[in-house]
């Protein structure tokens, strides 16, 4: 490594031998996470152990990798570069394992999916139950996670597929629409508009709002924010979640309205009280994978299930 690192001295290629490549995966998601607890959880760890996994890479290193700031904590310069590392080890690894399965007859391995949470897609749930019956060897590990950070594991090349919300065309992106969400305004029962008819569209421009973290002019939610810039509501945002369970939850308890997926209003629909206007507005939920993502047998057979089973359900 060189000096530009903040090293003490350069490692010797005996040095980098020595290197723990399991260590270097736990810091992979250290980095991607910027939380030791949130690490932990992800890697299915102690948090303790995370910590010391970090400490024994540093000293393995012979440099701080992340410079800690109160609770929170950012990468050193070194800790970017092997955050870097890491992500080509991984792609390397990811590749080896292609390779090494492209000699097998059988469909049989583990795919990693990122998703959103509350997507409600018949021709996923058929594509899996297929996948199930055909390729019985193949294990699925679905992890929920924000939008952005699906996207930013995606373009890293951290993890083969994810299922999210994609507005904008990346030139590394590919994606297959699954499913389209309809989105409108919701209150609870306890709030004061609940069952009361002949609500107004104007009715609502003062409202106290429960929002998504992405309904944002610009964020993936944007149709959302588009609505209420458009028809001049300036309620003010008294809750927001990147989770439609928890945006559910702050809408039952009569924080104010919210906007929910048609979904999530059917699982809920004897306590919730629709508000006008009808749409609100769409988001396509989309399967996506990185074009330069090179594929294990297994990845491309639940890519292929799922793929044909979006095109036989859009006809």
């Amino acid at each position: 490594m060189s000096k530009s690192l903040g090293l003490p001295k350069p490692l010797s290629r005996a040095s980098g031998d020595r290197v723990d490549w399991n260590l270097l995966r736990t810091f992979h998601a250290i980095a991607q996470e910027l939380s030791i607890s949130r690490a932990a959880a992800r890697l299915n760890l102690s948090q303790p152990a995370v910590s010391q996994a970090l400490k024994r890479l540093e000293e393995q290193l012979g440099t701080a990798l992340i410079e800690r700031k109160g609770p929170r904590f950012q990468l050193t310069a070194a800790g970017i570069e092997a955050q870097r590392l890491a992500n080509d080890v991984k792609s390397h690894f990811l590749q080896l394992d292609a390779a090494l399965e492209a000699t097998s007859e059988q469909v049989v391995g583990n795919v990693r999916l990122l998703s959103i949470n509350g997507v409600s897609c018949e021709a996923y749930d058929r594509a899996l139950a297929r996948l199930h019956r055909e390729c019985p060897g193949l294990a699925l590990e679905i992890t929920v996670l924000p939008n952005d950070e699906i996207l930013s594991a995606l373009e890293q090349r951290s993890q083969p597929f994810g299922l999210a919300i994609s507005r904008a065309d990346y030139p590394w992106l590919a994606q297959q629409r699954m499913t389209r969400e309809h989105y409108r305004f919701y209150c609870g029962p306890e709030h004061p508009l609940f069952g009361q008819p002949g609500i107004t569209v104007d009715r609502l421009a003062q409202e106290p709002v429960i929002s998504f973290t992405s309904d944002l002019l610009g964020g993936t939610l944007n149709s959302l924010a588009e609505f209420r810039h458009r028809h001049g509501w300036n309620g003010p945002v008294i809750g927001c979640s990147a989770n439609s369970q928890e945006v559910l939850r702050l809408v039952l308890a009569g924080f104010g309205i919210g906007c929910l997926p048609h979904p999530v209003y059917e699982q809920a629909q004897h306590l919730l009280w629709p508000l006008p206007p009808e749409e609100v507005g769409t988001v396509d939920i989309s399967l996506m994978w990185n074009k330069e993502q090179r594929l294990t047998r297994v990845e491309a057979r639940f890519l292929q299930a799922l793929q044909e089973a979006c095109q036989q359900a859009q006809g």
